[in-house]
This record gives C-alpha cells, structure tokens and sequence, in this order.
C-alpha cells in the first residue's frame, strides 16, 4: 500500500436502507464500512440483502491497487436505467478481502440513511 493511504473494513450493526427516486434498492443491519484514505465512508452491503432484481450487470470495470478490480450494475427504477450504480469486488485483493462479493451504491447517486438519518449527497 502507499505510504500515508489506508483502509480500514469493519462490520457494523447500523442500519442501511439506500432508495432511488423512492424505491427501495437495499436494506441491511449486516454493513461492511470501508474508510479510505481521503474518500468519504462507504457501505458495503451483503448481496442478500439488495434488490438484485432491479440490477443489471454492465461491461463496466475498474481497478483498485488498494482493492482490485471492480464490476458493476446499473439499477432499473420508474421506467429509467441508472448506469454503473452499484459496484462490487468480486475477488478483491487480500488485504481487502473484508468487502469481497459485497455490494456498494453511490452515495452521491442514491438516498443513504444510516440508522434513520438521511446522509447528505456530496
């Protein structure tokens, strides 16, 4: 890892709802937060517990050096198709094993509330 970059992957027992245009796409008390250096906390959420149904797979991928390689989905809701909404590593790297196979949404893209309380999109 580079020097001064880290992260740090730790169950939480919060509870994550995350909707779009007010459909529902997950609920979970089984979170996964990821901290990383200089990005905002992200909630990895168990595949059990979003609406795979409303997903679609993409050609998309990305790589991560601190996590690996990354595949999304985009989400169908009210007759519209959000590209690229949620990612997943599949096989992160070993360090990073803590999220694999989980689910992450775009916070900047969806309504998060955590416990309730609706974070602000950046």
């Amino acid at each position: 890892m580079t020097s001064g970059h880290t992260i740090t992957i730790t169950p939480t027992r919060q509870h994550v709802e995350v909707t779009l245009n007010g459909e529902k796409l997950a609920e979970s008390d089984r979170a996964i937060l990821l901290d990383e250096t200089g990005l905002p906390t992200r909630y990895y959420l168990p595949r059990e517990d979003v609406r795979t149904e409303m997903l679609t797979p993409t050609s998309s991928a990305t790589t991560c050096p601190f996590k690996g390689q990354a595949s999304y989905w985009s989400a169908q809701v009210g007759g519209e198709v959000y590209e690229d909404l949620v990612w997943s590593y599949e096989t992160p790297i070993p360090q990073s094993q803590g999220i694999a196979g989980l689910m992450c949404f775009y916070p900047d893209r969806v309504d998060l509330t955590i416990d309730g309380e609706r974070l602000p999109t950046a």
